[in-house]
C-alpha cells in the first residue's frame, strides 16, 4: 500500500521526488466479491480518510501513498495526470475506482542548504539564550557566595544551570503540598504519551500493516484508543491545585489577588510555549528531511506562521484542529481559559459553602449534558474505534473535546475536591468500613472508565452513537473519581500501597517535566515520522522506542532547563518575591562577610 521509493537517490540525481496519494473505491457492482479482499488490502479499515482529509495531524490510512521520481521541470498536475492517466488504465474493468492527488507540497527537490532570514533571527535569538546561560552557570558557580545580590545580579542567576539543576532534580518535597498529585500526573502523562505515540505509528509504511491493525483490535488497546480520558486527570488536577492556593490565599485574606495570579500564570505558561513555537517555526523544518516532512514538520511550522497568535492569547482551541498551530497544546488554552474564571468558583464555594456547591454541581452537570448532547447529536466519539473516519475524529475534537464548556465538569470537581482537602485537613481517621467502601466505589469507577467502554475497540464493533455519548459524558467523570480517592486518601493519611505509590518524592521531579514533556513528544514524533525512509516491520513493542523515549526526556529536560525555569525565577522575582527582600539592608553578618 505504502512505497516511499528512494528519497536520497531521487534527490543526488537531481530529480523531484513526489509522494502521491491515490484513494481506491469499489464499485456497488464488485462489492459482494472483493469486499473481504478490499478489507485487507486497507488493513480492516483501522481509520477511514479521503483525500480531502488533514493529513498533518491523522494520517490518510485509507489512501495509498506511492513515491515517484520525476524531472525537475514536471509540475505537481503533471505527476497527479500522468499518475491518473496510468491508475484508471489498469484498474479499467475491474470494478475499482482510483483518485489520484498530488499535493504541491509534497514533491521535493534537493535543498541549496541556504536559510532564510527569519530562520536565522530566531538562530541568534536561541544562541543569545545559551550565551546568557552559560554566563550566568560561570557566574553562579565561581562568584555565588557574595551577598548581597542586586536585582540585576538575581535575574541573571535566573539562567544558572546549576542552580537550575538543583531544583530540577530535587527530592525536597514542599510545605503544604499534596504529594499523590506528582504520582497520578505521572501515570496519566506516561499513558498519553503511549496514545499519542500509537497514533503518530500509523503514519509509517509496515510490510505487515493488517497484522498491525489486528494486533490493535484486541480488548487491551483501550489503553490507546482512550487518548482522550488521560487529559481529564490534568485538568481535574489544575482545578485542584488552583482552588487548594487559591482557597488558602482567600482564608486568610478574605480576597483573591486575581491581577497577579494572572500575570503569574501568563509568565509561568508564555516563555516556553513561545519557545518551543519558535523552535518549530523556524529552527525545526531545516533540520532533516524525508518522504513525508512536508506533511507533518513544514505544514505545521506553517500554520505556526499564520496562526501563533491564537496561541499567545490562548484562544488557540476554538479555532478547531484543522488549522491550529501545535494542535497538542490545545490543552493550556482550556486549562488557561477555565482558571480565568476559577477565581469565581472559588469565591462561592469559599464564601457560601452550600449555597456555592450547589452551583459548582450545577454548571458540571450542565457541562456533562452538554457533552452528551453534543455527540450524540452530530453522531461524534472521543474513543477511538475501527473504522472511525478522520472527519468524524476532527468534528469530535473541535465541537467537544478542545472547549473549556465541555470540559468544565472535571475542573469543577477539581475545585470541591482542594476545597474539601483544605478544609478537611490531614491526619484524619476514616473507619476501615468506610474506607473499604470507598475503594471498592472506586475500583467499579475505573472498571467504568477503562473496562467497560473496551467493546469499542474490537475489530467487528460497529459505531453506536448512544455508546460514544455516555462514554464522552461519564468516563471522565469516572475515571477522575478514581484519582480523586486515591488523593484523598493519601492527603488524610489514609492511604493504602497506591496512595503511597503516588506519593512517592521521584515524582517532584516528573511534575517538575510534566509541562515540557507534554509540549516536546509530538515535536519529537513528527521529526522521526518526517525522516523515515523505508518500510517497517510491526513488532507488538514498537510503542515503546528506547530511542524515542529518551529523546523526549531529554528534549524535556532541555527546554524545562534553558526557558521553563528560568522564566519562572524571574517571575518569582518580579512578582511573588516580598518587598522587603528587594531592599533588603545590610546586617552586621553580611557585612562582615564582605569584609
Amino acid at each position: 500500500m505504502n512505497q516511499l521509493g528512494d528519497f536520497n537517490l531521487c534527490l543526488k540525481a537531481g530529480g523531484q521526488y513526489c509522494l502521491t496519494y491515490v484513494d481506491i473505491k469499489l464499485s456497488e457492482s464488485e462489492y459482494d466479491t472483493l469486499n473481504n479482499v478490499y478489507s485487507l488490502v486497507h488493513a480492516h479499515h483501522a481509520f477511514r480518510s479521503t483525500l480531502d482529509d488533514p493529513g498533518h495531524r491523522v494520517p490518510r490510512f485509507s489512501s495509498l501513498h506511492w513515491a515517484v521520481c520525476v524531472p525537475k521541470s514536471c509540475t505537481p498536475k503533471d505527476v497527479e495526470q500522468s499518475l491518473a492517466n496510468k491508475a484508471n488504465s489498469l484498474s479499467s474493468g475491474t470494478g475499482l475506482k482510483p483518485t489520484v492527488k498530488v499535493a504541491p507540497e509534497m514533491c521535493q527537490v534537493a535543498s541549496d542548504g541556504s536559510l532564510p532570514t527569519s530562520t536565522k533571527i530566531v538562530g541568534a535569538i536561541f544562541l543569545l539564550l545559551f550565551v546568557t546561560i552559560a554566563v550566568a552557570t560561570a557566574v553562579d558557580y565561581f562568584f555565588n557566595n557574595q551577598e548581597p545580590k542586586s536585582l540585576a545580579m538575581e535575574l541573571l542567576l535566573a539562567f544558572s544551570l546549576v542552580k537550575n539543576c538543583k531544583k530540577l532534580f530535587s527530592l525536597a518535597v514542599p510545605e503544604d503540598d499534596i504529594s499523590s498529585v506528582h504520582g497520578v500526573r505521572c501515570l496519566n502523562a506516561i499513558m498519553l504519551y503511549l496514545a499519542h505515540k500509537s497514533m503518530a505509528t500509523f503514519y509509517n509504511p509496515y510490510t505487515n500493516r493488517t497484522i498491525m491493525t489486528e494486533t490493535l483490535g484486541k480488548p487491551w488497546t483501550v489503553i490507546a484508543r482512550a487518548a482522550s480520558l488521560y487529559t481529564d486527570p490534568f485538568i481535574m488536577m489544575s482545578g485542584l491545585l488552583t482552588s487548594y492556593s487559591l482557597g488558602k490565599q482567600y482564608m486568610q485574606t478574605k480576597t483573591i489577588n486575581v491581577p497577579r495570579e494572572v500575570t503569574s500564570r501568563v509568565m509561568r505558561l508564555i516563555p516556553t510555549l513561545v519557545g518551543l513555537i519558535l523552535f518549530c517555526t523556524f529552527i525545526l523544518p531545516h533540520l532533516g528531511s524525508g518522504p513525508q516532512w512536508p506533511l507533518v514538520v513544514n505544514h505545521h511550522a506553517e500554520l505556526c506562521k499564520q496562526y501563533w497568535w491564537r496561541n499567545v492569547l490562548f484562544i488557540h482551541n476554538y479555532f478547531g484542529f484543522k488549522n491550529m498551530c501545535l494542535t497538542h497544546t490545545h490543552h493550556i488554552g482550556i486549562d488557561t481559559q477555565l482558571f480565568l474564571v476559577s477565581p469565581i468558583f472559588i469565591y462561592l464555594i469559599y464564601k457560601w459553602p452550600r449555597q456555592g456547591l450547589i452551583t459548582l454541581l450545577s454548571i458540571a452537570s450542565l457541562s456533562t449534558v452538554l457533552r452528551f448532547y453534543t455527540v450524540y447529536a452530530k453522531q461524534l466519539n472521543l474513543y477511538v474505534y475501527f473504522g472511525y473516519p478522520v472527519s468524524q475524529m476532527f468534528n469530535s475534537a473541535d465541537y467537544t473535546y478542545i472547549l473549556p464548556t465541555h470540559r468544565a465538569t472535571v475542573y469543577i470537581m477539581g475545585i470541591i475536591l482542594g476545597y474539601i482537602l483544605r478544609n478537611t485537613g490531614r491526619n484524619v481517621n476514616i473507619k476501615k468500613g468506610h474506607l473499604t467502601l470507598g475503594w471498592f466505589i472506586a475500583v467499579c469507577m475505573l472498571y467504568q472508565s477503562i473496562v467497560q467502554p473496551s467493546k469499542m475497540g474490537d475489530r467487528f464493533y460497529v459505531y453506536d452513537r448512544m455508546d460514544a455519548a455516555n462514554y464522552s459524558a461519564f468516563a471522565p467523570i469516572t475515571w477522575c473519581i478514581f484519582f480523586s480517592w486515591i488523593i484523598f486518601t493519601s492527603y488524610t493519611g489514609n492511604g493504602g500501597f497506591l496512595s503511597q505509590l503516588a506519593s512517592l518524592r521521584i515524582f517532584q521531579v516528573t511534575t517538575r517535566l510534566s509541562y515540557t514533556f507534554y509540549l516536546t513528544q509530538f515535536p519529537v514524533f513528527f521529526y522521526n515520522v518526517g525522516r523515515m525512509r523505508h518500510s517497517d516491520y510491526y513488532r507488538f513493542f514498537i510503542l515503546i522506542d528506547f530511542y524515542e523515549i529518551v529523546s523526549v526526556i531529554l528534549a524535556s529536560i532541555v527546554l524545562t532547563l534553558t526557558i521553563e525555569m528560568p522564566f519562572q525565577n524571574i517571575r518569582t522575582l518580579l512578582i511573588k518575591r516580598p518587598k522587603s527582600i528587594k531592599q533588603k539592608p545590610l546586617t552586621d553578618k553580611v557585612l562582615a562577610k564582605v569584609h
